[in-house]
């Protein structure tokens, strides 16, 4: 069985953990809808149909909680130095930002609105090379993460899977599409359960060189559509009317 996952991550590397959200049924707008938010008796409850909220199962396994806990210890060096680094930043763009206030205080002219057009644009660029700087130095943090789900969201089909047999569900619902439910129809704990069998902790610091799966994918077919075609195989050429075997008459 295979789940369909919204992609994290990875614009420019720049990765997010899983919300550790519980799940909650989405409810709209609707006066009439507000009694049916209420628990139904159990009695009411209708059998072989369960909601999960996958990315809350994966933010609430052990394996994620224990690496969000031992992340800041490993890359204490990348955090103190993107700390460092924001520091510095905000000494420098804080009187630049400073005289660009007080500038706009003046008489506006045509030539001091190209002054503050000029400051603005300095400060801006100050702003965005020091995000990517940031970015960069957060990098192997960022790599971690995704990581880390990477390894769990590997196992999600399998626990699932063993979720909806043990609960003898047949239809899984995401939270999304169910306007309001009871919480007897909650699979999410049981899918935490299942991926902390199936995976009770995962390797926080990725292999030299390793990449999310969104990357690799995105690799690989940059790759195939780059890759030559075979060239067409050549028409043969028509075949030379064939001789008549053996002397013609000559012609009068």
């Amino acid at each position: 069985m295979k789940l369909i996952r919204n992609s994290a991550l990875v614009a420019a590397i720049s990765l997010v953990a899983l919300s550790a959200q519980p799940a909650l049924a989405q409810k709209k707008n609707d006066k009439e809808a507000a009694p049916v938010a209420a628990a139904a008796p159990a009695s009411n409850v209708v059998q072989g149909i369960a909601v999960a909220n996958l990315q809350a199962a994966v933010s609430n396994t052990d394996a994620f909680r224990v690496a969000q806990q031992q992340r800041p210890v490993t890359y204490k060096p990348q955090f103190d130095q993107a700390q460092a680094r924001g520091n510095a930043l905000e000494a420098q763009i804080k009187p630049m930002i400073d005289r660009f206030n007080a500038a706009r205080q003046g008489t506006m002219t045509p030539a001091l609105q190209t002054q503050l057009q000029t400051q603005a644009r300095a400060i801006q660029d100050l702003q965005e090379k020091g995000k990517q700087e940031i970015q960069q130095i957060l990098l192997p943090v960022a790599l971690s993460e995704a990581f880390v789900n990477e390894q769990i969201e590997e196992k999600l089909d399998q626990a699932v899977q063993k979720a909806m047999e043990k609960s003898r569900v047949s239809l899984l619902l995401q939270p999304g599409a169910v306007l309001a439910r009871a919480n007897a129809y909650d699979l999410t704990n049981e899918i935490v359960a299942e991926l902390n069998a199936l995976l009770p902790t995962a390797q926080l610091v990725p292999p030299q060189g390793w990449e999310p799966r969104e990357i690799r994918e995105a690799r690989a077919q940059q790759a195939a559509q780059q890759a030559p075609r075979p060239a067409a195989a050549a028409a043969p050429a028509p075949a030379a009317p064939a001789k008549p075997a053996g002397p013609q008459p000559e012609g009068r």
